[in-house]
C-alpha cells in the first residue's frame, strides 16, 4: 500500500513540493521548522476571516513545524495579479493531517490559515467538515448542491476536515472523487484532517481517492492524548 508521505532520508516525511521550498529557504539563512509566530492585531484581513472562523480557534496558530513549513510554502508559491497588488494563493501543495480525536489537527488547520493572513498573504479560503459536505449535497428545494460543490472546487484554499468520519456510501465516494480529483488537477491547497489510519482511510474513501491524496498532500501524523478531556483543545 503506498503510504502517503515521501519516504526521503535526507528530508523523511516531506512532500516534494515542501522539500524543494525547505531547501530554498534554508539557502536562504530561514530555518523552514521554526514554529510561525501569531501576529499582533488589528490585521485586516484577519479580523474579517474571525467571522468566519469558529470562536474555539479564532487564536489557533500553525506552531507544528511541518504545518509551519506548509504555510511558507504555499505564501511562497502565491501569485501578485497586477502591481502592487497583495499575493494570492493561487497553487500550492496539501496537506493531510492524521490522528486520534482531539490532538490538534483542526486547530492547525485553522492556525494555517491565520498565519497565512497574517503574514500578508491574500486567502480565498472555505473550511468544512466532510459530514456538513454531503449533508449539503443532498438535494432539497431551494438549493442548487452542483454549484456548492464546484464553488469548493475552485476554492484556492480548501479545510476539509474530518474526512472520513462519515458513513460511506457510493454517492459520497463519487463526490468526494469529484471534489479531491479537481483540487488534485488544478494543484489547489487543500489541508484535510482525520481520525482514522491511513490503511482506514484507504478502505473509507476507496482507491482512486486515497491515490490522489498521496499524490497531492504531506501526511502529517499527530498523537497525544485528546486535549478536549483536558478542556485544552
Amino acid at each position: 500500500m503506498k503510504r502517503f508521505h515521501l519516504d526521503d532520508p535526507e528530508r523523511a516525511g516531506l512532500h516534494p513540493s515542501v522539500a524543494r521550498l525547505h531547501a530554498k529557504l534554508a539557502e536562504r539563512g530561514i530555518d523552514p521548522t521554526a514554529p510561525i509566530a501569531d501576529t499582533p492585531e488589528p490585521i485586516p484581513a484577519l479580523e474579517a476571516a474571525h467571522a468566519r472562523i469558529p470562536t474555539r480557534f479564532r487564536h489557533a496558530v500553525a506552531d507544528h513545524p511541518r504545518v509551519a513549513t506548509w504555510c511558507r510554502a504555499v505564501a511562497q508559491q502565491a501569485t501578485a495579479p497586477s502591481t502592487g497588488a497583495r499575493r494570492q494563493v493561487a497553487t500550492g501543495p496539501s496537506l493531510l493531517l492524521i490522528g486520534p480525536t482531539g490532538t490538534g489537527k483542526t486547530r492547525q488547520a485553522y492556525g494555517a490559515i491565520r498565519s497565512l493572513l497574517g503574514g500578508g498573504t491574500g486567502v480565498h479560503w472555505q473550511a468544512v467538515t466532510a459530514a456538513d459536505l454531503y449533508a449539503d449535497m443532498r438535494p432539497r428545494p431551494g438549493t442548487d448542491p452542483e454549484w456548492m460543490l464546484r464553488h469548493l472546487m475552485r476554492t484556492p484554499l480548501l479545510v476539509l476536515d474530518d474526512l472520513g468520519a462519515a458513513r460511506a456510501t457510493e454517492w459520497t465516494e463519487e463526490l468526494t472523487y469529484r471534489l479531491i480529483n479537481h483540487r488534485y488537477n488544478f494543484e489547489l491547497p487543500t489541508v484535510m484532517t482525520s481520525n482514522l489510519t491511513v490503511g482506514d482511510l484507504r478502505m473509507k474513501l476507496g482507491d482512486r481517492v486515497a491515490s490522489r491524496i498521496a499524490g497531492m498532500a504531506e501526511q502529517v501524523t499527530f498523537n497525544g492524548p485528546d486535549r478536549r478531556r483536558n478542556r485544552t483543545a
